[in-house]
Order: structure tokens, then C-alpha cells, then sequence
């Protein structure tokens, strides 16, 4: 029997909170789940911007990513956060490796608004190394730093981690994708949680303003990996072994589904 493999994303937000969300990922994998971890750092790099001087500038949601911007960009996404990651897994008992999107060119992007300075939109993921690393029994740790080629000279671009995982959990066939956040899922217009949303519904729910700010783009990959991924979730990663539960008959948070619901 194959293994199931669960690509989880999680955020800056999701942790410092004494949650659960890395022993989580660690007792899975115990249990013989192969597990993908696509990770951001936005407000550390924010930071960092911030002491060396540079200003944070953002274009619909998107950092503008310029050549000064990069290098914080991928020190601190490819190296401190990533790192820091493999270390807080290592230390709940488990076997982690760091990578990026431009190691083993796992995943390449292209610039589609030249505005953004060095930001992409993904083309394509090579699998290969990730399945290499899960053979290996590890857990594979992975920045959205991507490579690109632009004027003809490969590059390093800067890609919203929500369209990293949705696209790795598409290429590496995974059995569910899991979007950790600090809400309980997507919420209606009275602040209550919606158990299930259909992927069609999705720019709806955002034109109609219930989907907003930080869970659109997260609400938008879901839509595209639900076409390739049949379990796509998001759920509050502050809440203590949210990730054990996801078997549960009523885990809690949001399922984004395929079919147009009744």
C-alpha cells in the first residue's frame, strides 16, 4: 500500500503561539505519512528589510521584490527561516532536510508583472528531488525561493508560498493539502467557520467580500489544487493538534471541494 503524502503549508503566523503544528508533522510522519512542508516568512523579512533600511512595499498583496529586496528575500527564506524549521523538527524527534524551489530546480516561475521587480507566478515543479527525499524518509522543508530566467540569465525570484504548496501537492500526487492559519477556516459574513466551499464558489465568496485580505490567496490555491489534490483544507494551526485531528468525522476549518454543492 502507498503511502499517503499531506503537503502542509504554514506561516510566521501559525507559530510562537505553543502550538503543536511541528510534533504534529513529526508524529505523522511516524506514523507513515510522507509529509512535504512549504513554509513563508513575510513579517521576518519585513524585519529585516526594516534594519537594513529598506521600506516593505506591496502591490495587490505581493512584496515588490527588488534586486536589494532579493537578497533579504532569499537569506532569510532559503536560509534563517527554512533552518530554523529543519532544527524545531529535528528537535520533536524528527528527520527534516531544507531546500528551496531553485534546489534540484524543483520549481520554476516567471515574472508576469515586471512592477513586482523579481516576483514570479509558477510554471512548473520537477518532483525529483522531493521524492527523493521522502524515499529517504525525510521530511522535505521547502522555501518559495524559485528560479527563473529572465534576459536570458537564470534567476532567483520571490513566489507566494500558498501557490508553492498548491503546486508541489499537485506534482507529487499528494493525498491532502492543508493550509495552517491563525482563524478557524473561512469565514461567512457572522464570523461563523464554512464546514465546506465549493472550488467554483471561490471568486464569488472573494468579489462578495467574504473571502478578504490573507485568505484569498490561500482560498485561490486551494481552488487550483483541488483539481488535482482530493483533499485541500484550511484549518487554525494555533489550535492544539489540529494537524492529529484532520482524521476526525468533524476536524473543524474549511474543506474546499471539486463539485458544486447543493
Amino acid at each position: 500500500m502507498t503511502a499517503q503524502t499531506v503537503v502542509i503549508k504554514i506561516g510566521g503566523s501559525t507559530l510562537g503561539h505553543g502550538d503543536t503544528s511541528l510534533a504534529d508533522m513529526v508524529a505523522l510522519h511516524a506514523r507513515g505519512t510522507r509529509v512535504i512542508v512549504v513554509h513563508g516568512g513575510g513579517a521576518e523579512i519585513s524585519r529585516w528589510l526594516s534594519r537594513l533600511g529598506l521600506e516593505s512595499q506591496f502591490v495587490d498583496g505581493l512584496r515588490v521584490t527588488g534586486p536589494e529586496e532579493l537578497r533579504v528575500v532569499a537569506a532569510v527564506l532559503a536560509g534563517l527561516v527554512n533552518k530554523m524549521l529543519v532544527a524545531q523538527l529535528v528537535e520533536n524527534g524528527g528527520k527534516a532536510v531544507g531546500v528551496s524551489g531553485a534546489d534540484g530546480e524543483l520549481a520554476r516561475a516567471a515574472v508576469t508583472n515586471p512592477a513586482l521587480g523579481h516576483v514570479g507566478e509558477i510554471t512548473v515543479v520537477d518532483p525529483h528531488l522531493l521524492n527523493t527525499l521522502l524515499a529517504g524518509d525525510f521530511i522535505p522543508v521547502v522555501s518559495p525561493v524559485c528560479l527563473g530566467t529572465v534576459s536570458g540569465h537564470e534567476v532567483l525570484l520571490n513566489v507566494n508560498a500558498d501557490d508553492v504548496a498548491a503546486e508541489v501537492a499537485v506534482a507529487v500526487g499528494a493525498s491532502s493539502l492543508v493550509y495552517l492559519t491563525d482563524v478557524p477556516g473561512i469565514l461567512d459574513s457572522t464570523g461563523q467557520v464554512i464546514a465546506h466551499v465549493a472550488a467554483q464558489e471561490i471568486e464569488p465568496l472573494i468579489n462578495g467580500g467574504v473571502i478578504r485580505g490573507g485568505m484569498i490567496p490561500k482560498a485561490r490555491a486551494c481552488m487550483r489544487a483541488s483539481r488535482g489534490v482530493p483533499r485541500t483544507r484550511i484549518i487554525d494551526g494555533t489550535a492544539t493538534h489540529a494537524l492529529l485531528r484532520e482524521d476526525d468525522p468533524d476536524p473543524g476549518g474549511t474543506t474546499i471541494v471539486t463539485e458544486e454543492l447543493d
